[in-house]
């Protein structure tokens, strides 16, 4: 028992000795490539075996002979392994390459492409990760280019919208300043009415502006949807009543629900007067209030006439007017966009559906646990 336990103490020894360079190498050589780091594991495990093996051969007196056949096996294997350590630390280079240079188109604004030759397990799993994220990229890009569209649709329309009430304004102050206006107290009125437009319109932007900086301050409270929409239905009862469309609460239910109140009345008022202004005279305008599961539903239906498919998804960007047919002359394109930033920080989403004669916007909200009550 003695003499196995000294001889395991001398290979532990020759071998540790071997170890010990062998992590030293590794230290130094490790900005070095993967083929020069599996190269030295390799020989450090064999340099550890063969040191080993050599110090109990010499510790226990082998013959000459005996020990130059251990050695030569030793050095055989020591060869043989380091051979088949550098052709594999190749393969894995010659592959790390093929995905650096992957990477490096993905890097400079193209997409990702995997590289068609095999790869290890964990080169395997970067590759999928890159893909991932190019993907992702690719998404972003896609929704940048898309804000940016819209953007520049919205200064274009913008302009257009201020330049045509400020040429009318200025037409009115000059008539009135000269003494050739026939009716001052009209001039007065029609000057008051653009005004308001434009101070709405400035309103709308600083809204918008605050929603897209993420500097909308909420302040919730436990409200009734039935009394908000009681409330957006009576204000816009006049602007219904002056384009001849009837307006009706279809179904109205009281969900209580935490939301800033302040805030839904103005997507109420936005989805209303969008809805109103859409819908032909003897036309109908309806709400609706409902729950579904841990949802509650805000519904606005209107006798449009339904939108073209292809202009589903952006009817709540930024600056879409949609066709002609549906372009009021006073709007700018942000009721709509105000309306789902409003929803969207209250963790809500706002949808449009066509349906038979019209279309349907609806806003889903966090019902947080409340009761429906008929």
């Amino acid at each position: 028992m003695r003499g196995l336990i000294v001889i395991a103490l001398l290979a532990l020894g020759g071998a540790g000795c071997a170890g010990v360079v062998g992590a030293g190498a590794l230290w130094l050589l490790r900005h070095r490539s993967v083929a020069v780091s599996l190269a030295v594991v390799a020989g450090v495990a064999v340099t550890a075996m063969l040191g080993g093996t050599l110090t109990v051969a010499w510790a226990m007196f082998l013959s000459p002979h005996d020990l130059r056949v251990v050695t030569l096996v030793a050095a055989i294997a020591a060869v043989v392994s380091l051979a088949t350590a550098l052709v594999m630390g190749r393969w894995v280079v010659a592959r790390s390459r093929a995905l650096a240079l992957a990477a490096r188109a993905f890097g400079d604004g193209g997409s990702f492409a995997p590289p068609p030759v095999a790869a290890t397990a964990e080169l395997a799993d970067l590759t999928r990760e890159l893909a991932a994220t190019s993907d992702r990229l690719a998404a972003s890009r896609e929704r940048e280019r898309t804000l940016e569209t819209s953007r520049r649709e919205l200064v274009a329309w913008i302009s257009h919208d201020l330049r045509t009430p400020l040429a009318g304004l200025r037409a009115m102050a000059e008539a009135l300043e000269d003494g050739v206006a026939d009716d001052p107290g009209r001039y007065h009125r029609r000057i008051r009415t653009e005004v308001e437009r434009l101070n709405g319109m400035v309103g709308d932007l600083f809204e918008l502006s605050r929603i897209h900086a993420g500097a909308l301050a909420l302040s919730p409270s436990r409200v009734s949807l039935r009394d908000l929409a009681a409330d957006a239905m009576l204000g816009a009862d006049p602007l219904a009543r002056e384009r001849g469309v009837r307006l009706v609460g279809n179904g109205i239910a009281h969900v209580p629900v935490e939301v800033d109140g302040k805030e839904m009345a103005r997507v109420l008022t936005n989805l209303l007067s969008n809805a109103i202004r859409h819908t032909p005279p003897d036309g109908t305008v309806a709400v609706s209030v409902s729950c579904r599961d841990d949802t509650a539903l805000l519904a606005v239906t209107d006798a449009c006439g339904g939108i073209p498919e292809q202009d589903l998804p952006r009817v709540f960007d930024t600056g879409w007017r949609g066709s002609q047919a549906r372009t009021p002359p006073s709007g700018a394109g942000l009721g709509l966009a105000i309306v789902r930033g409003i929803v969207e920080a209250h963790a809500g989403r706002a949808e449009v559906r066509n349906v038979p004669g019209g279309c349907r916007f609806e806003v889903a909200l966090p019902l947080g646990g409340a009761t429906t009550i008929a």
